[in-house]
């Protein structure tokens, strides 16, 4: 059975690596140092909150890490669920839906209106989970980036 809690700054170990193989997945060259030093700063600040999933065993398996926003349309709280990974040996298992269920749980938990997420157009397979969960992609609006 997977455990699915928020993650301890004494567990920043445990993330990194995960950290490390979603930064990959995105492109990144593998960097353990640069994973270690980010999600031990984000977990010292309390910058994020961090679920992290665990194996029986204690293995870590997959984490989600959402930063607080707010909206000023809805005049409200907003969680963006930045990062969402699962290990390879994890997938399958509803490990990625019990991340998402944690994630919603605290959004309301903090009486956030919403959760927000952007993905790939290519990782097809999150789009499926999300949408199975239902998570609704925006028609109306693009999403732009400035390089700074």
């Amino acid at each position: 059975m997977t455990t699915i809690r928020p993650a301890l700054p004494a567990d920043a170990r445990l993330v990194a690596p995960l950290f490390d193989a979603y930064r990959q997945f995105y492109g990144k060259p593998a960097e353990p140092d640069v994973a270690l030093r980010f999600v031990s700063e984000r977990l010292a600040n309390a910058d994020s909150a961090i679920f992290l999933a665990l194996g029986d065993d204690g293995e870590p398996l997959g984490f989600t890490q959402l930063y607080p926003s707010f909206s000023s349309v809805s005049a409200g709280r907003v969680y963006i669920l930045n990062d969402l990974f699962v290990a390879p040996q994890g997938r399958g298992k509803g490990i990625g839906r019990a991340l998402l269920d944690a994630a919603a749980a605290f959004g309301r938990e903090k009486g956030a209106l919403r959760l927000a997420l952007s993905t790939a157009r290519t990782n097809t397979t999150a789009q499926g989970l999300y949408e199975s969960q239902g998570w609704v992609r925006d028609e109306s609006f693009y999403e732009y980036s400035l390089k700074l």
